[in-house]
């Protein structure tokens, strides 16, 4: 899972690296490390704030064989709605393959999404697959995301439906545009996604889909210069106050009934690569 969206501000990091030179007639090598760390002003998963709409300090780790096989690992830190106790840090592992596929890439794998130190009962697993392609300037990405019945995601507060020792299921699925602006460092995207889960919330709080059926959706722009990347997104849901109210005051800025952090807002966030 996730990869990031009121208060705006400009969030700054450096952070570099200086990759060891090679001759240009020297062969790929069979393993690569690559990572990045990003600071933003909020981490959104598809449309719902994980750090209670405030900043978020997250690095990605990944190692990639020749033959399309990788590992990696997302950190994040958490806050409000996604409280799971001990240090509140998300700490996914992945594992996948990718290749050539046609005219484009077909990418497979799972996510583990681990909350270390936390409250029993959160952690879960999740299947998915993308696959991207070029139609002209523009980069187009259709993912598909399953996480099986699991425990975590069990129907076990806040609807008529719920049950001790639950187990529920979640698909998501997406469409992501990308197009560069030629001469400039500029890239547009655009994001789209469904969820179809558990309408209330699972173990401690946990829940991919936490109203059950919903949509989201992002605008934005990146704008990169060597290895720093810099972006600006608006991102919304069609999860209306009415609608979540049933998870309230857990949905709530600050858990406080101060707005649903899956309000539409602008993100900003600042994303050193190496």
């Amino acid at each position: 899972m996730r990869f990031t969206l009121s208060t705006l501000g400009v969030l700054v990091l450096a952070a570099t690296a200086t990759p060891a030179l090679a001759d240009e007639t020297d062969p790929p090598p069979p393993v690569t490390i690559n990572g990045s760390v990003t600071l933003a002003s909020d981490y959104r998963l598809r449309g719902v704030s994980q750090s209670d709409t405030k900043p978020t300090l997250q690095a990605t780790l990944t190692v990639s064989h020749k033959s399309g096989l990788y590992v990696g690992l997302f950190a994040s830190n958490l806050a409000g709605w996604g409280t799971f106790g001990g240090p509140n840090l998300e700490l996914d592992v992945i594992g996948g393959y990718k290749r050539k596929l046609g005219p484009g890439t077909a990418d497979v794998g799972l996510t583990w999404y681990n909350y270390p130190g936390g409250a029993t009962l959160t952690d879960y697993v999740e299947f998915y697959g993308k696959y991207t392609g070029q139609i002209g300037p523009v980069s187009l990405t259709g993912s598909a995301y399953y996480a099986p019945p699991q425990l975590a995601l069990g129907n076990v507060t806040n609807t008529p439906q719920s049950r001790v020792g639950d187990r529920e299921d979640n698909i998501y699925a997406a469409g992501d545009a990308a197009v560069g602006i030629p001469k400039t460092p500029f890239t547009l995207k655009a994001h789209i996604g469904h969820s179809w889960g558990n309408p209330g919330l699972g173990p401690n709080g946990t829940s991919v889909a936490p109203t059950g059926t919903y949509l989201d959706w992002s605008l934005g722009s990146d704008v990169t210069y060597k290895n720093l990347t810099f972006n600006v997104s608006y991102i919304d849901t069609d999860i209306t106050t009415r609608g979540s109210a049933y998870l309230f005051p857990q949905f709530t800025r600050g858990q406080a009934n101060r707005g649903s952090i899956a309000n539409g807002t602008v993100v900003v966030g600042l994303t050193a690569a190496f």
